[in-house]
């Protein structure tokens, strides 16, 4: 699900109800939290709405039904964590896979492995890519990689990009979805034309898949034939899957062994993680045969918001992608994000109703033009197309 509350974004100025400025942006977030967090009706269930006491609560009820219990804490990734790499290899279609903290330092590693296999440090990625926005040049200056970019269309890289590209490279880096241009997927073959092209060039294929356990609706493949495509992927257990933390490389066993090598190296060889891991085995068994029908009702959500926008008189929208390729999608209106985030906690704070949450800027787009992200999971199933609609219409009223 989304990370809406990313520190990375840019921290917009939220005000009160009565119109005066938050003089405490901790204060604000931590009000903004509580109201989204405790709202009657929400389209999503996201880990910041609850206190730890709640989610550690959650995990001890429900964590039997995954793992022996009774079974000693995981040292040093044996036992339970173990036990994750495998059953996440096993639904990815791969003979290794190995636990990391988090997905920046399981795509650090994997990528600086293929560099040294291929003899090519040059990764080719798109300028949207999770690596490039949110890891402070952590490839250039952590891993010693470069990085091209073949396109800077918000989507991903055709055939004939990857093919005409003027240099070499050695790893071709796809992030499936695209979360930073909306969420987008290819369609499979152009996916397979992708990765046909990058392999006639020499360069092998590794899929940032922090959110591959989306793409099955869209491709209309099983994860293992996704996952198959590439000679490695990445995933992540609390990005979709509700996890605590934590991630993790599938590939090769003999580049998942060498992968272990150097995540000790990063640092990444964690005492114990038995959380972490329980939470990601709850994930695979509870989350992941839900999401495609949080995808399903995601495309009646966003179709219901445009209509919703359209009815309620403002004068431009934009629901992308329309329809959505995965649960998860962006909304534009022409309008501050200190406006809009403002009425949609006024929303929530008035209704009960979480319709939408915080709005930043358009990062290259004219001043005063906004969106935000919005994510359909298990709460959002009680939605009509009538329910969004009016939440719509109410929405809309507060920015008059």
């Amino acid at each position: 699900m989304a990370d809406t509350e990313r520190a990375s974004r840019p921290e917009t100025t939220i005000t009160t109800p009565g119109g005066a400025p938050e003089e405490d942006p901790e204060r604000a977030r931590r009000h903004r939290m509580a109201v989204f967090g405790g709202a009657e009706r929400k389209l999503a269930d996201q880990s910041v709405d609850h206190s730890l006491a709640e989610r550690l609560a959650a995990l001890v009820a429900d964590a039997g039904e995954v793992y022996d219990l009774a079974e000693s804490p995981d040292i040093y990734g044996d036992g339970v964590v173990a036990e994750l790499e495998r059953r996440t290899a096993e639904e990815l279609g791969f003979p290794a896979a190995a636990f990391f903290p988090s997905g920046t330092m399981a795509q650090q590693v994997a990528l600086r492995c293929w560099a040294a296999r291929t003899g090519n440090p040059t990764v080719a990625l798109h300028p949207l890519a999770h690596p490039e926005v949110h890891e402070r040049q952590a490839f250039s200056q952590v891993s010693g990689l470069r990085t091209v970019h073949l396109t800077d269309e918000p989507r991903l890289p055709n055939a004939s990009e990857v093919l005409d590209f003027e240099e070499p490279f050695g790893t071709l880096m796809l992030e499936l979805p695209l979360r930073d241009a909306g969420y987008v997927l290819p369609s499979w073959e152009e996916l397979v034309a992708v990765v046909e092209a990058a392999r006639e060039r020499d360069a092998v294929v590794h899929f940032d898949g922090a959110r591959l356990w989306e793409t099955t609706t869209h491709f209309g493949r099983p994860l293992r034939e996704i996952a198959g495509l590439a000679d490695s992927v990445y995933v992540s257990f609390y990005k979709t899957l509700g996890g605590l933390s934590g991630a993790v490389l599938a590939g090769p066993e003999s580049l998942v062994a060498e992968a272990r090598t150097w995540r000790h190296r990063y640092g990444g060889q964690l005492f114990q993680q038995f959380p972490a891991a329980l939470a990601g085995l709850l994930g695979l068994r509870k989350v992941l045969p839900e999401i495609p029908s949080y995808v399903a009702h995601a495309k009646v959500v966003a179709q219901a918001i445009g209509e919703g926008l359209a009815q309620a008189g403002v004068a431009w929208s934009r629901v992308h992608p329309e329809p959505p390729h995965t649960h998860e999608f962006q909304v534009w209106l022409p309008y501050d994000a200190e406006v809009l985030s403002a009425a949609a906690l006024r929303q929530a704070e008035e209704s009960g109703v979480c319709l939408f949450r915080r709005w930043l800027p358009s990062p290259s787009g004219p001043p005063g033009l906004s969106f935000t992200e919005v994510t359909v999971t298990a709460p959002g199933l009680a939605w009509t197309a009538e329910d969004v609609r009016t939440a719509v219409a109410d929405f809309v009223r507060r920015l008059r």
